[in-house]
């Protein structure tokens, strides 16, 4: 088994919200897979670690207008360097640009998990 400091290294989560229409172009698998594998190919964490999902909304108002929109929420342990982190985000946006070529807006955010106070049951 990993150690505890291994298992906050490799926690990436990737959380997808879109418009419904999104999912109707690409299903939410492929969609995904897709940034699973793009941040897999980072070699910045673990395959098994990686944790992607995604939340199609209905109901949204993007600047007054119901354009498609994907936005990827991404929270990673915290002792990745700005160039690791900046690097993570155009590698997604590109994949998912490549992807979605006709969807007007495309975006992600990085944040860190804090190694204080963070807690999962392999560390109890």
């Amino acid at each position: 088994m990993e150690s505890s400091s291994n298992q906050l290294n490799n926690m990436p989560h990737f959380i997808i919200e879109c418009s419904e229409p999104i999912i109707a172009m690409k299903s939410p698998e492929e969609i995904m897979q897709k940034v699973y594998n793009t941040a897999k190919a980072t070699q910045l964490f673990s395959k098994g670690d990686i944790k992607v999902r995604i939340k199609p909304y209905k109901y949204y108002n993007i600047g007054n207008t119901n354009n498609d929109f994907i936005h990827a929420f991404s929270y990673i342990m915290e002792g990745r360097t700005e160039d690791e982190k900046n690097s993570l985000s155009l590698s997604i946006i590109a994949k998912l640009k490549l992807m979605f070529p006709t969807v007007p807006i495309i975006s992600i955010n990085i944040k860190n998990f804090e190694k204080v106070g963070y807690c999962n049951k392999f560390m109890i």
